[in-house]
């Protein structure tokens, strides 16, 4: 289970000091499949980089299965179990696809496996698995094998931020069927930032975070009806706007 309590991350910038998230409260419950959405620039991301340790907190805790890990570096939480798929992957020149999945499952796999894993997520496995993971591959390409590797490890927290971005819509049904399997399956909790309809009908728990705050949280029975709602009055006045 991941506790948040009271997390505040603020930056030094020209105008001074900007608060971006601000004193968050949240729980995270085991085998549950969570997503977290809202405005862009609300924190979202932020929030999420705040549980892996790519940022560190100016105040508050987050607790791992009971463990603080508030000061632990990012090792130290992927040996506790934690994953980031980030938005925008790294490159590893001279390191093959398929060996870059064997690492992250932590053994050689065998390449029936790497192919299922790369199929997934809506990749042409025998075109890739060969292939360096550099700049030759597009962002998109590059984005869906991190959520390869990643589903491929067995994680007790397994967090994706906005992986819908960038990935074509056949490609993104591949993804979505993914994501039905993991919680309780491959992963014990999973965590999405997105805005994709498609991956918010998935959720257990929704949570929206606006402004570095979180604005409402509860199931996707509970959330999800008042964000459509808002989406849809948020399109009438836009259209309404354009007839004055």
């Amino acid at each position: 289970m991941l506790e948040i309590k009271n997390l505040s991350f603020d930056v030094d910038t020209d105008k001074g000091n900007l608060e971006i998230i601000d004193n968050i409260s949240l729980t995270v419950p085991d085998n549950a499949f969570t997503v977290i959405t809202g405005p862009n620039g609300g924190g979202k991301s932020t929030l999420a980089r705040l549980v892996m340790g790519l940022e560190k907190p100016t105040s508050g805790k987050i607790i791992f299965n009971g463990t603080d890990i508030t000061d632990m570096s990012i090792s130290e939480r992927a040996k506790l179990g934690i994953g980031y798929a980030f938005q925008q992957p790294p490159r590893f020149k001279g390191l093959t696809v398929r060996k870059l999945i064997s690492l992250a499952a932590g053994e050689e796999l065998p390449e029936d496996e790497c192919c299922g894993y790369l199929t997934g997520v809506g990749l042409c496995s025998k075109d890739y698995l060969n292939r360096e993971m550099d700049a030759s591959l597009s962002g998109g390409e590059a984005k869906r094998i991190e959520i390869a590797t990643l589903m491929a490890r067995k994680l007790e927290l397994a967090i994706f931020d906005e992986p819908e971005a960038g990935i074509d819509l056949w490609s993104f049904s591949m993804l979505v069927e993914s994501f039905r399997k993991l919680t309780g399956n491959k992963h014990k909790s999973v965590i999405v930032i997105s805005h994709q309809e498609r991956i918010m009908n998935l959720a257990d728990r929704m949570v929206v975070i606006a402004g570095g705050r979180i604005e409402a949280e509860g199931t996707k029975d509970e959330i999800y009806p008042s964000l459509l709602k808002e989406s849809t009055s948020d399109v009438c006045a836009f259209r309404k706007g354009d007839r004055e």
